[in-house]
């Protein structure tokens, strides 16, 4: 369902434009025509008729103009939800002896903004639709992949792995203050091989986890958090995880994001040896880290350590790199390893348990 919502929701935002060509003009006389789109850290993104979309300098341009209305904010501008009137200059906007003048037209003075000084220019469109109300089935995004291997032979092996990662941050754009994030994530491994007169070897990992963030600041937020883990190679049954902290965004950028956070949690560990099953109160230290590269190439890395107070010997860590590389559209090329480690296994079975997978991704809208 939320794959076909968030499709239904990118043909609504996806509208061609109709307006006249914007032309942009450099000091040395060379122009570029097309549609000024947006201006966010530092750079002006620009579709040109002849070269695509490419990124400009606004310091550097002698002249441009636009048919379409923007608004236009200062730095350090960061608006919360219900401070859209009056906060915002809007309309067409025009670049010239390094200032931005924007132009709100029927009759109302233009107001101007240094270029040194600019904050954000948010075509208008995307700036009324970022304030509206979003239902919990609306503005997720994410990536579902999916991978599979199959050997008939002496030994006869299937293996499939899968994941989900979806995230639904409210607001969306950077420009506007967070204030609430939900994260939900899982991942699966199963393997057989399969020989006559021989045991069956059987692999089988899973782990699912969801979060909440709620923000009382720009950058510091309240958590509440559940993870559940199974695996087989480590003799692990099922492991419960329920808890609470805080967290702090040290980076959140339109391509680029970091998060530290920390929690106490209760945790239940359930063994194939069941004398080993435990209780414990414990704590999540975790680093998580996501950027975006040109080409559509993306990367996502997470840390996490969990001492736990109750039995200083049951610790536990973990850690997962991940790639995707666009292949068409929206589906792409995925490469990830997991390591997990568990101090406190049943006799026989190794403490770390490192996995790789490949396979087909197709990242939500």
């Amino acid at each position: 369902m939320l794959f076909l919502l968030s499709l239904s929701s990118a043909g609504l935002h996806a509208q061609a434009s109709n307006s006249e060509p914007d032309v942009v003009v450099f000091p040395n006389g060379e122009k570029l025509i097309g549609h000024f789109e947006s201006f966010a850290g530092g750079s002006a993104k620009f579709k040109s008729d002849t070269l695509g979309e490419i990124t400009i300098d606004l310091s550097k341009v002698q002249e441009l103009h636009t048919s379409e209305k923007f608004a236009v904010s200062g730095k350090n501008v960061n608006l919360a939800k219900g401070e859209k009137d009056g906060q915002i200059p809007h309309g067409t906007i025009s670049v010239e002896n390094q200032t931005v003048q924007v132009n709100p037209g029927n009759g109302h003075p233009a107001q101007t903004v240094a270029v040194g000084d600019l904050g954000n220019i948010i075509d208008e469109a995307s700036f009324d639709q970022a304030f509206r109300h979003a239902g919990f089935f609306q503005k997720w995004k994410g990536a579902i992949t999916v991978g599979s291997s199959v050997v008939e032979a002496t030994q006869n092996s299937v293996s499939f792995s899968t994941s989900v990662g979806l995230i639904r941050a409210i607001p969306a754009e950077t420009w506007l203050s967070p204030r609430n994030r939900t994260i939900i994530d899982f991942s699966d491994s199963y393997g057989r091989v399969t020989q006559p007169g021989t045991p069956e070897v059987k692999t089988s990992i899973y782990h699912a986890d969801a979060e909440r963030d709620q923000y009382f600041t720009s950058r510091v937020y309240a958590l509440a958090s559940t993870a559940f883990d199974h695996n087989f190679s480590q003799g692990l049954d099922l492991q419960q995880i329920y808890g609470g902290g805080i967290g702090w965004t040290a980076i959140h950028k339109s391509n680029e994001s970091l998060d530290f956070k920390g929690s106490i949690d209760y945790e239940r560990q359930q063994f194939e040896v069941s004398s080993q099953n435990q209780n414990l109160l414990d704590s999540i230290f975790a680093e998580v880290y996501a950027i975006k590269f040109a080409r559509g190439i993306a990367l996502n890395e997470q840390l996490s350590a969990s001492p736990a107070w109750t039995n200083t010997r049951a610790y536990s860590a973990a850690g997962s790199v991940g790639v995707t590389l666009p292949v068409y559209k929206r589906f792409g090329f995925f490469a990830n390893v997991i390591d997990s480690f568990l101090n406190n296994p049943p006799l026989g079975f190794k403490k770390n348990s490192i996995q790789f997978a490949t396979g087909l991704s197709y990242t939500l809208p």
